[in-house]
């Protein structure tokens, strides 16, 4: 899940070198939490939060196939 993640926003971004993934378990599950450079946070969130939402609703679809609880986290 990491690595897809890590894909995903570096495609999104215009400092991929910027881009970090931490994975963080929990009791309940997984939770990604992803840094991107300052200027680059809104690319990632998008308009009204798009973007954000359809990078959870992939990684969550992906981690479905193996059976895992994941939530991603965007800090800054």
């Amino acid at each position: 899940m990491k690595d897809l993640l890590t894909y995903i926003a570096k495609s999104l971004v215009e400092n991929p070198d910027a881009v970090s993934v931490t994975e963080v378990e929990k009791e309940d599950g997984l939770v990604l939490e992803l840094r991107v450079a300052p200027d680059d946070m809104g690319k990632v969130i998008g308009k009204h939060g798009r973007i954000a939402k359809e990078i959870r609703t992939v990684v969550k679809s992906a981690a479905l196939r193996d059976n895992i609880k994941v939530s991603v986290d965007i800090l800054d």
